[in-house]
């Protein structure tokens, strides 16, 4: 079920009129009735994998209750293996049986042993990687005795299926989600406005921004041997706003729901193109994979406490591994690696924590060093952006040689350059607010809330117009491809 669908829209206010008004008093019908509508909106794509959602719960609810019983150092660590080969083993299946049969296969024909195998028709699940790396987070933390293993199955159940972050996360912690299924919620108005303003203004990313930018995106990245290198320029930048606000809207609307039913999610995005190094922009985008990469991965790695080598390696290590576990694809391992060079100069420099604060914070305006930053750190994400769109290696390289012609300096030409220009304009306004709301949780948390009502009013009616006018052709979210 998708966020920007006539189902959601009738979907959420059934679940939230039962929640607030029929099993207010109930806090375990409540949490049952969070894991029936999250099997519904998961069901409502195709309830066959649902049994997914149900194994993946079963497994580590399991796990917990094991490793709360055993002692002994082997054993629990055996316990922890066989969670991690489990809920590792589906997602390798469903999501890179296919590439590595293919590469296996292409591997042996380049040596001179050509192979026959049948590939499977496999339907990647909607949103595996995101509950699978959630429920491995229980039972990590529980492994570590960081967490007390839960004895409450349902309020697991709600916990690893909760629907407004299921399919494209955040991809929260035991730690942080788990506690709230515990304790008995009670109805905050202002929370649930606050909600609503959220996912407000993340229906307008999705769909004034990341749906139209979508639309000339595809249309440039399609054929990009057919246009001058100052177009194939704007289609990046068009992917780049696609795919922030596809992704972060998604957040906003996820976080903001849950706040209307009484719950508190990880932010996921911190405006990320305002960043002034590499290494703050990966401290922004996709907050709730980093620092899961960083706490179960890099740091158990040795972090950045080794020599030089150590730290290359891991490096390398967590952002190829981010990069494939965004799709099985050799682009995203390039994007990946991409990354890791970016980062490793701030890193051996000890440059990494440099900004830590907002950019011009407590200014209206940044200065022209803090302007120059943020433009030489977005233009490093848009040639790695190239990469995670392109189909292969092959149309990443033949995308930035086109854009590293002598066409870089005329001017753009295509098509659709009517509606770039309209969408130009729909971005100008976009990066506008979000610089105005840079210092909050999102753009719209405070804008307007000093105004009289009819202005603030105005303001929420301008945005949905805007979505009901403007907004794109219906796009899925990039991320439920992943």
């Amino acid at each position: 079920m998708l966020f920007n669908s006539i189902d959601f829209a009738l979907f959420l206010p059934i679940v939230f009129v039962l929640y607030w008004f029929v099993f207010q008093k109930n806090l375990r019908i409540q949490n049952l009735l969070i894991v029936v509508a999250s099997y519904v909106f998961y069901g409502w794509w195709d309830w066959r994998f649902l049994s997914l959602v149900l194994f993946s719960t079963l497994v580590d609810f399991t796990s917990g209750l094991l490793l709360r019983k055993e002692q002994n150092p082997a054993r629990r660590k055996a316990l922890l293996t066989v969670s991690i080969i489990v809920n590792l083993g589906f997602l390798g299946f469903f999501k890179y049986y296919n590439f590595f049969l293919d590469n296996f296969i292409a591997a042996f024909t380049f040596m001179g042993y050509p192979l026959s195998a049948r590939s499977l028709n496999i339907i990647l699940p909607v949103g595996i990687s995101f509950y699978t790396f959630q429920t491995l987070s229980y039972t990590l933390d529980v492994y570590r005795r960081k967490l007390q293993p839960t004895t409450d199955f349902v309020a697991f159940a709600a916990f690893v299926s909760f629907f407004p972050q299921l399919v494209a996360g955040p991809i929260e912690r035991a730690t942080n989600l788990l506690p709230q299924f515990y304790n008995r919620r009670t109805f905050d108005y202002s929370q649930a406005v606050d909600g609503l303003r959220q996912i407000l203004w993340g229906l307008f990313k999705k769909m004034v921004v990341a749906d139209n930018c979508a639309t000339l995106a595809n249309q440039i990245f399609d054929s990009p041997e057919h246009f001058n290198g100052s177009t194939l320029v704007l289609g990046a930048i068009f992917f780049a706003f696609q795919i922030y606000g596809d992704f972060s809207g998604y957040s906003d609307i996820a976080i903001g729901t849950s706040r209307l039913f009484g719950f508190s999610l990880m932010r996921n995005f911190a405006f990320p193109y305002f960043s002034r190094d590499m290494a703050e922009f990966w401290r922004r985008w996709h907050i709730s994979l980093s620092t899961w990469f960083r706490d179960y991965l890099y740091i158990p790695l040795g972090g950045s406490r080794g020599g030089t080598w150590m730290k290359i390696r891991n490096t390398f290590i967590i952002f190829v591994v981010s990069g494939f576990w965004h799709g099985a694809n050799w682009t995203f391992v390039a994007w990946g690696a991409l990354n890791a060079l970016y980062f490793l100069p701030l890193l051996l420099n000890n440059q990494n924590r440099n900004h830590l604060e907002t950019v011009a914070q407590g200014r209206v305006w940044p200065t022209l060093k803090e302007l120059l930053q943020v433009l030489f750190t977005f233009g490093l994400t848009l040639v790695a952006w190239v990469f995670f769109r392109a189909e292969n290696i092959q149309h990443a390289l033949i995308y930035l040689e086109g854009i590293a012609s002598p066409s870089l300096f005329a001017f753009p030409h295509f098509r659709g350059m009517q509606k770039a220009m309209t969408t130009l304009a729909y971005l100008a306004f976009f990066i506008w607010m979000e610089w105005l709301g840079r210092e909050n949780q999102y753009a719209t948390e405070k804008l307007g809330l000093n105004w009289s009502r009819p202005w603030r009013y105005a303001f929420y009616y301008f945005l949905i117009a805007a979505i009901v006018w403007y907004g794109g052709d219906e796009q899925q979210f990039i991320y439920f491809q992943f």
